[in-house]
């Protein structure tokens, strides 16, 4: 049965939560009959769904069936230096615009950040609010548009380089040297202070991935 989260949802966003948390991973082929029965709805919604994520390439067509797209090593480095460039800018215009208000909702993540270091799916999981805040913050819908594209795609990287040893410390420490450049409105500094931090998160990345293969 569908919980009381999930029935105020819709399918999309059922299934992108599904494969964001890794209960399907890339490769895993998604049956829309399986989907419905899991999630309580009706085949409909779950097929539009399915053909959504795969006009946004989420998932691809392999024969009749849908799977979960992967990322290869190009795309990967494709996908970090998009979100470096537009991760940069929301930074910028958030030093530029954020209210008050935003900025100490910026600085209480950060401190709560703190008390999680040792949890990477915890902290993986603030990692997303705290970007998604820095998004908001920007107050530029069409920027706002182009990150949730790109952190959609995130969705398809199976581990989070905050599982990486020390990357959590180092993670939340330069969290908040981006807070800090925001909140003395230096916009040079936020978009530097971001973009470091997403080079640090892709270098991370790229030495698991090394390691593992």
């Amino acid at each position: 049965m569908p919980n009381r989260v999930e029935q105020n949802k819709d399918a999309y966003e059922l299934v992108l939560e599904a494969i964001d948390s890794g209960v399907y991973q890339p490769s895993d082929r998604l049956v829309e009959s399986e989907l419905a029965e899991r999630f309580g709805v009706s085949r409909t919604p779950v097929r539009e769904a399915l053909q959504r994520l795969e006009t946004q390439s989420i998932l691809v067509r392999d024969g009749r069936s849908m799977v979960v797209a992967s990322l290869d090593h190009d795309q990967l480095g494709e996908l970090y230096a998009v979100r470096a460039q537009l991760e940069g800018l929301a930074a910028q215009l958030a030093a530029q615009h954020a209210a008050p208000e935003e900025i100490r909702i910026l600085q209480d993540m950060v401190a709560q950040d703190e008390a999680i270091v040792g949890d990477p799916a915890a902290l993986a999981r603030a990692n997303r609010r705290f970007h998604r805040q820095i998004h908001l913050a920007s107050h530029n819908r069409y920027l706002i548009r182009q990150l949730e594209s790109v952190h959609r795609t995130m969705a398809l990287l199976t581990t989070t380089s905050l599982a990486a040893e020390g990357r959590g410390a180092d993670a939340v420490a330069e969290h908040k040297a981006i807070v800090e450049s925001i909140a003395k409105r230096d916009m040079a500094a936020a978009d530097e202070a971001l973009r470091d931090h997403i080079s640090m998160a892709y270098e991370t990345r790229l030495k698991q991935d090394a390691t593992e293969g």
